[in-house]
């Protein structure tokens, strides 16, 4: 079942959560006019209240933080704005960090990215990524630690080592990374080939989160049902 939203869209079937329940998103592109997400104002609201509908209680917004989007004062100032049409509902300023992008702005930058109020720090890696690339991504991923940054891996199931070897993911748990995976896997992914090393990842339980990583409120249905049929790590409810 569907409902329609103020906006006469469909969203997700609303989700039961236990009173009290809190139901964290830590990865989405609702800031308006910003990157590949939300076009404008009234779409980021639309995809306020399909997040609602999917039961989510608060939202980490994470706009690109990569070319060609990347404009640190713009984003701010779209989530300003946002924050000031949602009606109190919780919202956290962060960035969804592309590691090319860090490694051209400078590690310095890190301090600017992570998750405002938090030690947070969502880092994205390249899709088409080699087991070799990881020689790099982990001498990053050691500073960031060594800086006092709790390292989310953004969707690994869309790279392609890890699709290949998984061992890769479990060396990126036992160094203390968090993983999360979007959504959208449940439907085959941004690139088509996610839900099968998703599937995987679930099964030996190496997901903290479940991001809905929405660009539009259709996305919202994929969390919806991901977070009804997987269990990760910890609760991504916090």
């Amino acid at each position: 079942m569907e409902v329609l939203l103020q906006n006469g869209t469909k969203g997700p079937t609303p989700v039961p959560h236990e009173k009290g329940s809190h139901v964290r998103d830590i990865h989405c592109h609702i800031l308006p006019g910003v990157d590949d997400g939300a076009k404008d104002l009234d779409e980021s609201l639309a995809m306020l209240e399909a997040a609602k509908h999917a039961g989510i209680t608060s939202i980490v917004c994470t706009p690109h933080c990569r070319d060609p989007y990347f404009d640190y004062d713009a984003m701010w100032d779209a989530y300003e704005l946002l924050v000031a049409h949602a009606g109190g509902f919780p919202l956290q300023m962060g960035f969804e960090v592309n590691h090319r992008k860090l490694m051209e702005l400078g590690m310095q930058w890190a301090e600017y990215l992570h998750f405002d109020g938090s030690n947070e720090f969502l880092l994205e890696l390249s899709s088409h990524c080699t087991a070799h690339d990881f020689e790099q991504y982990e001498r990053t991923i050691y500073e960031l630690q060594g800086m006092g940054y709790d390292v989310i891996i953004a969707h690994p199931e869309r790279y392609k080592a890890i699709q290949q070897d998984i061992s890769i993911a479990e060396r990126l748990v036992r160094m203390g990374c968090k993983l999360q995976a979007s959504a959208d896997f449940v439907a085959g992914g941004r690139l088509g080939k996610e839900k099968k090393p998703a599937k995987k990842l679930f099964d030996e339980m190496l997901y903290r989160y479940i991001g809905s990583d929405a660009h539009c409120v259709e996305h919202y249905k994929y969390f919806a049902q991901a977070q009804k049929n997987y269990r990760c790590r910890g609760a991504h409810a916090r």
